[in-house]
């Protein structure tokens, strides 16, 4: 009775602060690491090619969602067993500590083979800890806001899209203001600090979130085994659809983290041409995203979400294309802005989606490991993934074949949602 009496007193947005503080600072750090891929790569995998200290920072920025599907089990077995609070507490202590490694690493120069072996590390606790954040904050406030599920559950990826503004606007305001020389000798490193500061703060609202009353309810007579392990016996045909839903949204997401970088090397766009479409691009995803989710629940939140990845399936052709004929700002701002409305459109509803897949006891669990799975594999990948297709075709167009892929995947997920699961 305490719990569901604290739980009354807390208003939606005092939830939702809770459950995407460290999603955003996630979501910011990932971001940071794409946009400034390029002058990690250089600070600290130096090569006698340009390109393959690329890859090596983009490769290593991939590795890290390895581990993913392992924190989601340990750290979403955890939230399912002992609670959400705790669990959040600890996924965002342990972002904090990867961002500091990252902020504080010396260069190659300096120490030699044990700097990139460090940003690994940091990199791999990143990508620990982020493993459990999606399921058990998402779980968390479709569980407080049950007749608000597309709303709430929007803000996880509003969240995402508020990190993306703030680092594109940093990246846009450094580049523009830093020489090169500035920006690799120490620029680079301020937006990694700035991370720093969300830390204290967000455990410090998370420490003040009670359970609510839907996971207290499902969990106080259980007798069932460890989530995790359940999740892996039962439920595996719901982390497949998790898995399929995420394809196209997460890949699209990444693609956008990684155009900076596509503008430099590429297109040889200036620095600063990348970071303010990027911004565009949040702007766009910032104001789509929870109006999509608001809309979702009137309207369902499948429905929604199919016409949106055939748009993105139909369009990211003709946009690559308009681009590398027309490369300048102005078009770079257009196709962002497009991609980041459609991607709004689809990443609203999805959250709801995938809690409405699982239930309370387990929800935690499964919706982080096939949150996870799918990031690593669609996600995590991506800019490695086009910079490979980029080399290995010599065709600037070739990273929207990836999008298309991820696309069909997508849609015949949520094909198979509406008929045998009957979620609309």
């Amino acid at each position: 009775m305490a719990t569901s009496a604290a739980a009354k007193q807390l208003r939606p947005y005092q939830i939702i602060a809770a459950a995407c503080v460290g999603n955003a600072l996630e979501w910011y750090d990932i971001a940071v690491y794409s946009f400034f891929a390029s002058y990690v790569a250089q600070v600290f995998f130096p090569t006698a090619d340009p390109a393959s200290s690329l890859l090596l920072a983009l490769g290593t920025f991939a590795a890290s969602f390895l581990i993913r599907p392992v924190g989601a089990i340990v750290l979403g077995s955890y939230a399912d067993r002992v609670g959400r609070k705790p669990a959040l507490s600890l996924s965002i202590g342990l972002m904090v500590v990867g961002t500091l490694l990252i902020t504080v690493m010396p260069s190659y120069e300096a120490i030699g083979i044990i700097a990139p072996i460090g940003i690994l590390v940091a990199r791999l606790i990143q990508g620990f800890s982020a493993g459990g954040e999606f399921g058990s904050a998402t779980a968390l406030m479709v569980e407080h806001l049950p007749h608000r599920r597309g709303y709430a559950a929007s803000w996880q990826f509003t969240s995402q899209s508020i990190s993306t503004l703030l680092a594109a606007a940093l990246g846009t305001y450094l580049t523009s203001t830093l020489s090169d020389e500035q920006l690799l000798s120490w620029g680079f490193r301020i937006p990694f600090a700035v991370g720093l500061l969300v830390g204290p703060v967000g455990y410090y609202i998370r420490r003040h979130v009670p359970e609510a009353p839907e996971f207290v309810d499902a969990t106080a007579d259980r007798d069932r085994g460890s989530p995790g392990g359940t999740v892996l016996r039962e439920q595996k045909g719901r982390v497949l659809l998790t898995i399929g839903v995420l394809a196209v949204t997460t890949c699209l997401n990444y693609l956008i983290s990684y155009m900076p970088t596509y503008a430099i090397r590429t297109l040889d766009l200036p620095a600063s041409t990348g970071f303010a479409a990027t911004l565009v691009s949040g702007i766009a995803l910032l104001v789509a995203t929870p109006l999509a989710g608001h809309w979702s629940d009137r309207l369902g939140q499948i429905r929604l979400m199919i016409p949106a990845s055939g748009l993105i399936l139909v369009l990211i052709y003709p946009l690559f294309a308009l681009l590398v004929a027309f490369p300048g700002l102005g078009i770079m701002l257009v196709m962002m802005a497009v991609l980041g409305v459609l991607k709004g459109t689809y990443f609203g509803p999805m959250g709801a989606v995938m809690a409405n897949l699982f239930p309370a006891d387990t929800r935690a669990t499964g919706m982080a490991v096939g949150y996870n799975i799918g990031v690593a594999v669609f996600g995590g990948f991506t800019p490695l993934i086009a910079a490979w297709l980029i080399s290995a075709t010599g065709n600037d167009l070739s990273p929207s074949f990836w999008v298309i892929l991820t696309a069909v995947i997508s849609l015949t997920s949520m094909a198979v949602i509406w008929r045998r699961i009957g979620l609309r």
